[in-house]
């Protein structure tokens, strides 16, 4: 996973807060250099970075979101509304706690860095939240859900996205209205073993008899579908990422298990799809994501990234763009001021205003996006389709 903007060339056509003072305690599109298209206007360039998964199993939410990241940053260049150019900087972390330090340190070496889009997964920002902070380096990450991430002492990160317990409690509500059985699954991650405990401890509080089973990644989940198949559980639900997702939702079918089945966020992709094929139709996804295919105030969005990528935006491809333009409309409101530090960008990120395609993004004292809704989504027919807030759904 150590591609960097070559490697997110290449692979072109998903479970996450701001000052030292106020918080204690998910690619290809192109490259850093088609990122910093001409139109910046002053002769300014100032750098942002991204962190997330360029390669590897999961890569696929990464490429949702660089693709974002590089869109905005080539509009805001071609506006020449700022009055300065944005260059972006990629780095690999491939999703991964080993990697993501690395990935960090090559984006807090580089002190024309003022900010950064990501990391994308919860695990990586867990193994770099700290060396962000004290690089004083602002983090909006598009998908950084994991509960606990606002909580950890990470000074600088924001997200704009729902956390785990969030949705993992809009989930086990839905749920406990609908089955009496549950059989929870979950691929031991930082993301997947934390969005699962909380669907667990929430089924269980409302009365609901909970399976459980954690299983690491692996290519063969035989097994488990036959230790939920006899389970007799009326509904499933899986924490964990698309690939492995896609893999479960195979192996359930082909043992015939035809109770209720559910992933979250990060199981939501077309990774999933392709990897699930068939088995995939019936299978529902909980995610504090827009469909920027459908959502009319994303229509102008959806309409430029499939120009400019030959393929339509996915999950959490609205949320990368969000961030992306709100960082730079943190570092335009620091430049007002003098030259941008950051220092001086994050405190703009601890103030903004906002308005983007999926949310508002104003961040509460510890990080938290001040709003945020968890959507319903079911694969049919081979294609993922928006149904709507969960808790409005029957």
């Amino acid at each position: 996973m150590a591609l960097a903007a070559a490697g997110a060339l290449a692979l072109t056509g998903c479970g996450s807060s701001g000052s030292s003072s106020k918080k204690t305690g998910g690619l290809g599109g192109g490259s850093s250099s088609s990122s910093s298209s001409s139109g910046g206007g002053s002769g300014k360039t100032y750098k942002i970075g991204f962190e997330g998964p360029l390669s590897g199993d999961n890569k696929q939410l990464g490429i949702n979101e660089i693709n974002a990241f590089n869109l905005a940053i080539a509009e805001a260049n071609a506006s020449g509304k700022n009055g300065f150019t944005i260059v972006g900087l990629p780095s690999d972390d491939v999703g991964a706690n080993a990697q993501a330090p690395a990935a960090a340190a090559k984006l807090i070496q580089d002190p024309t860095v003022l900010g950064v889009v990501g990391p994308a997964f919860s695990g990586p920002t867990t193994a770099t939240g700290a060396k962000y902070a004290q690089a004083s380096l602002a983090l909006i990450s598009p998908s950084a859900t994991n509960e606990t991430l606002t909580s950890s002492g990470f000074t600088t990160f924001h997200r704009i996205v729902p956390t785990d317990g969030v949705e993992g409690l809009a989930t086990a509500d839905y749920l406990a209205k609908k089955f009496k059985t549950v059989f929870v699954a979950d691929d031991k991650s930082t993301y997947g073993a934390g969005v699962g405990d909380v669907v667990r401890k929430e089924l269980q509080k409302k009365g609901v008899k909970v399976t459980s089973q954690g299983i690491a990644p692996t290519s063969d989940y035989s097994a488990l579908a036959q230790t939920v198949k006899s389970s007799n559980a009326q509904a499933f639900y899986y924490g964990g990422y698309d690939a492995q997702a896609g893999l479960v939702a195979k192996a359930l079918k082909a043992v015939n298990y035809t109770g209720f089945r559910i992933t979250g966020n990060g199981g939501k992709s077309s990774v999933f799809t392709s990897t699930a094929g068939s088995g995939g139709d019936g299978f529902y996804f909980a995610c504090g994501c827009l469909d920027a295919t459908t959502a009319p105030a994303a229509a102008a969005f959806n309409k430029a990234y499939t120009a400019k990528f030959n393929t339509p935006p996915s999950t959490y491809s609205p949320e990368a763009y969000d961030a992306t333009n709100a960082l730079i409309a943190a570092i335009k409101a620091a430049s007002s001021s003098g030259t941008p530090t950051r220092q001086s960008v994050e405190a703009a990120v601890n103030s903004l205003n906002f308005q983007g395609i999926t949310t508002t993004v104003k961040f509460q004292q510890n990080g938290e996006v001040a709003q945020a809704t968890v959507n319903l989504y079911e694969q049919k027919a081979g294609k993922i389709v928006l149904l709507g807030d969960i808790t409005k759904q029957s």
